[in-house]
This record gives C-alpha cells, structure tokens and sequence, in this order.
C-alpha cells in the first residue's frame, strides 16, 4: 500500500487525516499538501528548543542504491566521497550540473549492513534527482530505486528525543552517534532510524514501512505527550532551521549557486571525478565567485524576507535568501550574498523595505548552536 496519494495534481502523506484532525493548516509545499503550523510558529519553535515536536516528512524524496557499482555511481553523482562513508553512517552532500551549480543538497547513508546506500533528496527536487539519477546510473552496474511512495518518514527533534524515542525501541538510542543510523524496531516492526535533524537540535528520525505510519506517529505522542512533545509544521521547521545556519534549497542555494560560495565546501571532496568538480576547481583557482554567503541581524520592526535588496553605500549589493523573526535570540535574522569585501563580520548594511531602508549587520553563522 503507497504511503503517498494524489488529490488532483497535489500529493498527500498517510498522515493527512491525522493533521486535519488536530486542526493543523495545511499548505501545498513542493506538490505536497502539508502541515504549515498547528498553532503560533514561533511557539512551535520554542516547544523544540525546550522541549520535543514530531514532524511529518513523508514528502522527502527516499532513494535506494544499490548493485556492484553503486559506489563507483555515488562518486559520479554527488560531490562527498562514498568510498569514505563507513556501513551505517551518514555524509551530507550535493548534487551539481556540469558548471559547478547546485542541483539539490541531499543526505548519502551507507546501509547498516553494506550492501548498498539510501539517499534523502528534497521534496521539490524528487523527479528532477532521480532523472540525474537514472541518467548517470545508465554508466553503472547498479540500481536506483525510487522508495517515496512505500515508506513514510517521521522525526522529533528537540533535547527530550532521545529519552522520547528510547521508549519505542530496545535499541540503546545512546550508542547511535550523530549522522548514523541502524535497524532496529518500533512498535514491533523492523525499521531504520537515523540520527540526523534539520532543527539545530537532537533527534531522530524513524523511515516507516507503509501502511504503518499512523500507528507509529500516535505512538510518538502517547509517550512523549507528558514530556511536551507536540506536532510541529514546517514553517516552525524552517524558522529552526535557519536559526541553525542550515540552507534551504530555493533559498541559500540553488542552480544559481556553487557550494563554496554557499560556504558548504566540507560536502565537497576532490578525491573522485564527481560531476561539475572541473568548473568548481576552475572557481578555485579564481579564487572563489566574488561572493560570499552570510548571516545578519536587524533590530528593526521590520523583519528582512526573501527577495528584499541589500544596500551598501546607496548601491544595491545583493539580497536576501531568507529572512525570519529568530524566537530563541528575539531579534531579526538573515542570509544574503554579499560580495567577499562586505562579508566579514560587524559589516553594517541596509536591507530595503519598498522604499526604505533598514539597518542590519553581518555576524557569524549559526545564529543558534545547541549546548552538547
């Protein structure tokens, strides 16, 4: 039975009724019908940072690779280096065109048990990955199998998961390191849990064979309910994010962009001849693109979005990739290219508002870093 269904020309998770029921507003997001927000975004943020929230992700794309040459496969496709990677662990890394530019970040595990990989790719980018993907696997002596549709995928993040989550599983949840993962059971059933997060903060998240992603789902929130846990939608998910200096594709980065500019040169490893490392090594030896990706903060009223120009000297110099109302530092944050003359930290400039302008200065990133 398919995790996912079509309502017209729009996708739906197994966990669809579920959201309606707890009065969740529902978006479409990257083709999905998804929860947005339960209640106030900023207090869902706050229940993470403090607490626990459960988050449906089944609209991430989830791939299988796996043959002789999968390997070989990954080392083309993505700019980390899978010979590397060791059974049951995970590396973050992108996807290029043959000019350096970002096609999609995404996540490489190697399975548990070494006998081929699983990648999780963006929702929005899904077909246009697994195109590259079965494109370049034509080369290879492997198989690259689309899983979107017969798994669900559901996290919890914030600094009660581990204790949370321990409560569905035997596994020894304190042996599964930062960027793992491994087989085990939840609610009787064989499944994967990883060790990753897109929030800043601890957490897990748990891939669902269909047909049984309710059953997990209400599980989370019988054992955790006295901890606080509660469901949380995806504008407090890229609230948390950004805090967290974590891009987002279509924000930070995107076919415009390269991943040393974006300051995400530690996913890039020239060991291996993955595809656009020519055009990347050309950026290099330039020495970069003129332009660096940065962090800022505005005590102004008015909070700096998407789009708004950034001003240096009367001059338009960039603009902003994302912007937001921080609710763990209570104050304005954003990303903005800038070129590399304006990027160093306690640069003052101005973010314009229709015809206004709003002071903001450029500080180091993350804004937010948890305690370990």
């Amino acid at each position: 039975m398919p995790t996912a269904k079509l309502r017209g020309l729009m996708r739906t998770t197994a966990l669809e009724s579920i959201h309606t029921q707890a009065g969740a507003r529902l978006v479409p997001f990257a083709g999905w019908n998804m929860p947005v927000q339960y209640g106030p975004i900023l207090d869902e943020a706050r229940i993470v940072r403090s607490k626990a929230g459960l988050f449906d992700l089944g609209h991430m794309g989830r791939v299988n690779v796996h043959g002789p040459q999968a390997e070989d496969f990954l080392q083309k496709l993505q700019t980390n280096d899978a010979s590397k990677i060791p059974p049951g662990r995970i590396r973050y890394s992108m996807i290029l065109n043959e000019d350096g530019l970002t096609q999609d970040d995404i996540l490489v595990y190697r399975n548990p048990k070494n006998d081929g990989f699983f990648l999780v790719i963006n929702a929005g980018n899904t077909e246009r990955d697994l195109e590259i993907m079965r494109t370049t696997a034509k080369d290879f002596e492997c198989e690259v199998q689309d899983r979107t549709a017969d798994t669900g995928m559901i996290a919890i993040q914030g600094p009660l998961s581990e204790q949370i989550t321990q409560r569905l599983t035997a596994s020894d949840l304190s042996e599964l390191k930062y960027y793992a993962w491994m087989d085990t059971e939840i609610c009787g059933q064989p499944m994967t849990i990883s060790r990753t997060g897109y929030t800043g903060e601890d957490g897990f998240e748990v891939y669902v064979p269909a047909g049984h992603e309710a059953d997990v789902w209400n599980a989370f929130l019988e054992v955790g309910g006295d901890d606080g846990l509660q469901p949380i939608g995806l504008g407090a998910r890229d609230t948390l994010r950004h805090e967290a200096g974590m891009p987002l594709y279509g924000h930070e980065i995107n076919e415009t962009t390269n991943p040393l500019e974006a300051g995400l040169d530690f996913a890039v490893k020239f060991t291996h001849d993955f595809t656009g490392r020519a055009a990347l090594e050309a950026v290099q030896q330039k020495g970069g693109t003129g332009r660096k990706l940065v962090g800022m903060t505005a005590a102004s009223k008015r909070c700096p979005r998407q789009g708004y120009p950034i001003v240096h000297d009367g001059k338009d110099v960039g603009a902003v990739c994302s912007g937001s109302i921080s609710p763990t530092l209570g104050t304005n944050i954003a990303t903005a290219y800038v070129p590399d003359a304006l990027a160093e930290p306690g640069t003052e400039l101005q973010f314009r508002v229709r015809e206004a302008l709003e002071p903001c200065v450029v500080v180091p990133t993350p804004f937010y870093k948890r305690s370990r």
